[in-house]
């Protein structure tokens, strides 16, 4: 079997619903994704100004509900995103964060994970072969828990994991 022995890090961050950089941002930055590879965010930036922080590393974007007209024209729903033979499904979400995950399932077909937010609640588990993977909201509101932001490390596997932040 082939065996990947470079490994992706990847930050994931979602839901920031941050009109500029503040300094708890730049807390997240520094502290978890400064070694990472690429970062992706799913949606609810709501600025340019957190685009423009967050692409001090390659960035993915997909637009969220309550991200405005530009940041919507600018980044698509949904997306796949390839990552060393890996299919990575990315969306936001909509509606109630009750029963999220069978809404935006259909959405995709062929992925190894789903990485999604809206929400504002973490999510990390297998469902039918596949992972959803939700990092939770980094600096908005808290439905429940604390904020949180993931991370995956993929080589010859995927390996989730949220970090409380």
């Amino acid at each position: 079997m082939f065996t990947n022995s470079i490994t992706m890090k990847i930050g994931v961050i979602s839901d920031t619903h941050l009109k500029e950089v503040n300094s708890h941002l730049i807390d997240i930055y520094t502290n978890y994704f400064s070694d990472v590879d690429m970062i992706i965010h799913t949606g609810d930036l709501i600025s340019e100004e957190i685009v423009d922080f967050l692409s001090q590393k390659p960035l993915h974007i997909v637009h969220g509900n309550m991200d405005n007209f530009d940041i919507k024209k600018k980044f698509p729903k949904k997306k796949i995103l390839e990552v060393h033979g890996f299919r990575l499904g990315l969306i936001h979400g909509w509606g109630s964060p009750f029963g999220i995950e069978k809404r935006i399932r259909p959405e995709f077909n062929d992925v190894h994970a789903i990485i999604y937010g809206h929400s504002h609640k973490s999510a990390n588990h297998i469902d039918n072969g596949v992972i959803f993977f939700n990092p939770g909201t980094a600096t908005g509101f808290r439905m429940s828990g604390s904020h949180s932001i993931g991370i995956l490390d993929v080589n010859d596997e995927i390996h989730s994991t949220i970090i409380t932040v």
